[in-house]
């Protein structure tokens, strides 16, 4: 439950200005239909725990990063920077979509390591595109986190 109302309100905050679709951000986007959306990947899915707080949680896939969504109130934290270096080390992920107009993922995933591929989809029937970075296979050290428990 905790991984869907993260997912949830950070597209809310994130998206809305995006989409400028209050009906989808209030109406369709709601916990329980995410909750029925993510049981089919909850293998996929790494949780960052502390202080027995799940603050943040990473969709790795297939050497993609389908979702990486911190909690509002724990941006800034370097968590986001630590589920990347997860990620990349252990589970070889490579690649990852990104909302084009979400200009703050891009400027987040640039600062680790991900650069603009060149490709650009229309993102389902939104009228968005969608961007693909990719990273490059650089040892990043050892994934050593510090301040939380993935799980």
């Amino acid at each position: 439950m905790r991984i869907a109302e993260i997912a949830v309100f950070v597209k809310r905050m994130n998206y809305r200005r995006i989409f400028c679709d209050d009906n989808f951000s209030f109406n369709k986007l709601n916990v329980v239909d995410t909750i029925k959306t993510q049981r089919d990947f909850l293998d996929d899915i790494r949780v960052y725990e502390s202080d027995h707080i799940v603050k943040a949680y990473i969709h790795i896939c297939d050497g993609e990063i389908k979702e990486l969504y911190t909690d509002h109130f724990f941006q800034g934290e370097g968590i986001g920077a630590e589920l990347i270096r997860y990620a990349v080390c252990q589970e070889s992920a490579n690649h990852l979509w990104v909302l084009e107009k979400n200009i703050r993922a891009i400027s987040f995933y640039k600062r680790n390591g991900f650069k603009m591929a060149g490709e650009r989809l229309l993102w389902n029937d939104t009228g968005q595109y969608i961007v693909k970075m990719v990273k490059d296979m650089v040892m990043m050290g050892d994934n050593d986190l510090n301040n939380g428990d993935l799980h």
